[in-house]
């Protein structure tokens, strides 16, 4: 598998509305999207700097994934994404390499781009996520 560039850095926070000022105002980076996707709990905005976009994630419920990371780790980085074609196939080249898989099968995530993440057990610790945009 050959990633074809980071697609965004994931980011959990507690609260987009406290966060979001730190990346516009300190770093002048500009929020160009706020969107929420009800099957995972969670609340998004993105910045782009170059060919990669910042995801600032904001639990909507006390039982999402990002409010569990939040309440074990605390806020900051929670996953690194990597663009990739052929999805489907992706994942199964690297179940057969080894990698345990969180989703077997890809999914929607926010932006319309399918993903499907990749068990930090077998990724050095770090959470992955594969995307692909359909829509190009």
């Amino acid at each position: 598998m050959i990633p074809q560039f980071i697609e965004h850095i994931g980011i959990a926070v507690n609260s987009l509305e406290e966060s979001i000022p730190y990346y516009e105002k300190v770093l002048g980076l500009e929020c160009y999207s706020i969107e929420e996707v009800v099957e995972q709990k969670v609340k998004t905005a993105f910045f782009k700097i170059g060919q990669t976009k910042i995801e600032l994630l904001e639990p909507t419920s006390e039982d999402s994934p990002i409010a569990k990371f939040i309440a074990k780790k605390g806020q900051g980085v929670h996953h690194i994404a990597f663009a990739v074609n052929n999805l489907e196939e992706q994942l199964k080249t690297v179940e057969q390499a080894g990698v345990q898989l969180i989703d077997k099968v890809p999914r929607k995530g926010a932006e319309g781009l399918d993903i499907a993440f990749l068990h930090p057990k077998s990724t050095l610790g770090v959470l992955t996520e594969l995307c692909e945009n359909k829509n190009k």
